[in-house]
């Protein structure tokens, strides 16, 4: 076989360590740039926080190196008694309270703490010890308070709670069917039920005797609750041999019961969103401006730095790396909120109906015209506008709702499906409530306006602004 030499000419795309890390920063939330930067503050110390605080401090004495800058002792110190010697300590007497006590006996420097709100097990299991009920039908309510479900339900049956006790405690149906009505005498009312229809009787026979059509609205939840659900009120009119007006009464009345009477105990998780722009209005001009509390502040260590220039440290070519990537971080990070900026900026210049007007005034906008108008890649500005957030007079806003699908109209042009949605709300806001607009009727009232939408694209859109269909929104 012969062996041949040949030359090839190709290209090749190489990211760069410094790019890696500037499109990995673009991408990441605010919340999610923080944590990164709390690792890296940590593994390189060549970075840190340029805060007020750090500002503030006196700069250390020439010499002093990375060594702990000692602050000199004040007059207050300066009087202080000497300190005693160890062996002249009387120890056997009680140490004095580090909480310091006014005159009036009070502790003023260590206020107590508010408690926090306890879950609906821990609610139930207090009033459950204030009972006089005997340990063996305590212990029966607190199997079954152990059973009940974040909304306060008993999702298990009695006979697949009585399986699972041990067969040696010989608790029966009986016993269960007592500790269940002890626990649905409970706090809130309506817990411990085993349907929506008995939590909605049970808060109804707590209520007043003489509450205005309370026996009608028992009646209907008892029987009817399927037929209310679905708005069947010639139905429950024949079956119930009732009025308008009495049914009216108790169809508010039942509207006005919780039926998920555990929800208030369970535990929320609270998201906080910084923004990363605030948009402001100056001089009839909509502008956007970066966030300064959304800006970490980062800068070289000096003293290092002055270390490594002096060459005074043996390991010089690692303190040289972690110098270059520090310099490389503090740059992406200031490339990363210049390009929000601008992607914002150019957001809010084709947006600037929607800050006056609202939702209904929304443009058509994608991604490929502001990366054609900024020069930059269509898969920047996606990353850009995830997870990146808008601080506006209308509220806080991803920066990804301003782009959308859109619709043609009947002039030739497209209208937003954002601006669509809005109008669609509006109508439903200011239909008549006894004959509500269906979908093909909202398609009709578009279309007169020029909005070429068809059924099931109304269909669509109202089921994602969560509006019930026609037979659900009409009432009495």
């Amino acid at each position: 076989m012969k062996q041949t030499l040949q030359l090839k000419l190709s290209q090749q795309l190489t990211l760069t360590p410094q790019l890696q890390q500037s499109i990995r920063l673009l991408q990441l939330s605010t919340l999610e740039l923080n944590q990164e930067l709390e690792t890296i503050l940590m593994e390189n110390p060549l970075l840190e926080r340029d805060d007020a605080e750090q500002e503030s401090l006196p700069a250390p004495p020439n010499g002093a190196g990375g060594e702990e800058y000692v602050a000199p002792h004040s007059e207050a110190a300066a009087s202080d008694p000497p300190e005693r010697d160890p062996a002249d300590i009387d120890w056997s007497t009680d140490a004095p309270s580090t909480a310091a006590r006014r005159e009036d006996g009070e502790e003023s420097e260590y206020p107590q703490l508010a408690a926090g709100t306890p879950t609906l097990g821990e609610y139930l299991m207090q009033q459950l010890a204030l009972s006089q009920l005997p340990a063996r039908d305590k212990s029966v309510v607190n199997t079954l308070i152990a059973a009940l479900d974040e909304g306060g339900y008993l999702s298990q049956s009695l006979e697949e709670i009585a399986e699972l006790l041990p067969s040696e405690l010989e608790v029966g149906m009986d016993e269960l069917q007592i500790g269940l009505h002890y626990l649905q005498s409970f706090d809130p009312t309506g817990v411990g039920a085993r349907t929506p229809a008995e939590c909605l009787e049970l808060q109804l026979k707590a209520l007043p005797p003489d509450t205005p059509a309370r026996e009608l609205a028992i009646s209907i939840v008892h029987d009817h609750l399927h037929a209310l659900a679905a708005h069947d009120f010639a139905r429950l009119k024949r079956h119930l041999q009732c009025d308008d007006d009495s049914l009216r009464e108790a169809q508010h009345l039942i509207q006005s019961l919780n039926p998920h009477p555990g929800a208030a105990y369970a535990a929320t998780e609270t998201r906080y969103i910084v923004p990363d722009v605030i948009v402001k209005k100056v001089k009839n001009t909509w502008v956007a401006a970066l966030n300064p509390d959304a800006m970490p502040k980062l800068r070289v260590n000096r003293i290092y730095a002055e270390i490594l220039q002096n060459k005074m440290h043996s390991a010089g070519g690692q303190m040289s790396n972690q110098l270059q990537e520090a310099r490389w971080l503090i740059k992406n990070v200031q490339q990363r909120f210049e390009t929000i900026l601008r992607v914002a900026q150019a957001i809010v210049e084709r947006q600037r109906h929607f800050f006056d007007h609202g939702e209904v005034a929304m443009r058509p906008l994608v991604l490929r015209e502001i990366a054609d108008t900024l020069g930059l890649h269509e898969s920047t500005v996606s990353r850009v506008t995830t997870q990146k957030f808008m601080a506006t007079p209308r509220g806080i806003l991803e920066l990804k709702y301003f782009f959308g699908s859109h619709v043609a109209t009947e002039t030739g042009g497209i209208c937003s499906a954002t601006a669509i949605r809005a109008l669609l709300k509006q109508l439903v806001s200011a239909e008549d409530c006894k004959k509500p607009l269906s979908d093909s009727n909202i398609s009709r009232i578009l279309g007169e306006q020029g909005i070429v939408v068809a059924r099931r694209t109304v269909a669509k859109y109202r089921e994602s602004l969560h509006i019930p269909p026609v037979s659900l929104r009409k009432s009495l």
